[in-house]
This record gives structure tokens, sequence and C-alpha cells, in this order.
């Protein structure tokens, strides 16, 4: 197949334009018929972008679901300021919850309650489930009642910048973070 002379503008459109993150397969896919390009060369393309973009005030990075371009993190304080809305600020039973689901998945709201010392309530749950997408359940554990195993999903991995699982900080530096606030 022949590659257009300007493949890696073409990439960058498509990333540009896209509202969610784009796999590999998914920008090819985005070609005519027969004039798929290679993955390798979207590769390329996409390591191409990411060194015109360092140290820029967009940077294109890669999540769970794929590359996407987005603010710079030094930035998004002036960028924020765009909007009225000030950004959710979430419980600290919220977060507490979420972190243990992160880190101990899968886990059971009982373990949770366990482990956290108190009763979550369901809203908490509602509102990582339903409204951001952060956690579903993804099987049941085999106990009397068979209580849901929570787990989180891409948009959890999205929406904190990470590839995967193995990108979570290690306990010690979260908690090495707490002590310092």
């Amino acid at each position: 197949m022949l590659i257009h002379e300007k493949f890696t503008e073409i990439i960058e459109s498509l990333l540009f334009a896209a509202n969610k993150p784009l796999t590999e397969r998914q920008l090819q896919h985005l070609f005519p018929e027969g004039q798929e390009p290679e993955l390798k060369a979207i590769v390329k393309a996409v390591d191409e972008l990411k060194n015109i973009y360092h140290e820029r005030g967009i940077e294109l990075v890669k999540v769970a679901s794929g590359y996407r371009f987005q603010v710079r993190a030094d930035f998004s304080e002036y960028v924020s300021r765009l909007w009225e809305e000030k950004p959710q600020r979430y419980s600290k039973a919220l977060l507490e919850t979420l972190a243990l689901i992160a880190y101990r998945q899968p886990i059971t709201r009982g373990e949770i309650e366990e482990i956290r010392g108190v009763a979550t309530s369901t809203n908490l749950f509602r509102t990582l489930q339903e409204e951001r997408g952060w956690v579903r359940i993804v099987g049941h554990k085999d106990v009397p009642g068979r209580p849901g195993l929570y787990a989180t999903t891409k948009e959890f991995l999205d929406h904190f910048n990470l590839e995967s699982l193995d990108k979570l900080p290690a306990l010690p530096e979260i908690l090495a973070m707490e002590d310092v606030g």
C-alpha cells in the first residue's frame, strides 16, 4: 500500500478530532478500504507526533483505551479557567473506596467496609459505577449471598492517565503524599 505523503499529519488530525482515545487498530480502520497502513507505520507516526509535541502546551499520551491529545498537566490550572465549573470534589469516603478497589481488585463491598471500618453508602457506589464509570462488578464471590466483586474500568485508567493498573503509584508513594498534605 502506498502511504500518503502527509501520513503523520493525517494521524495527527484523526487523534485531534476524535472525542475519545484511539488505538492503532482503530486508526488503521479509518483509512479507505485497501489503503489501510501497516500498524508499524501508525506506531512510527505516533512516535513522531510524541516527539513533535514534547514540551508543548499539549501532549500525545497513551492511556488504556488508546492515544489522545490532552493539555499538559503543568497548564491545567490555566486551562480550567475557561470553564466556569469548578472541578468536582470527591469525598474522602469515595476516594478511599476507589483506592481500595484499584489496589485490591476484585474486592467485595463487605471487604471494603471491613477495611474502612464503616458502612459504604449505595450512593457512593452509584457515583463510581454509573456517574463516573470508574468501577464495575466483574463477578461474584463464591460465598453465601454471592456478593459482587468490584474492579476498575478502562474509563478509570483513562481518567487518571494510566495505560494499565501496573502504572498505579506504589502504596508507599501514596502514603508519603498523604503525610505531606
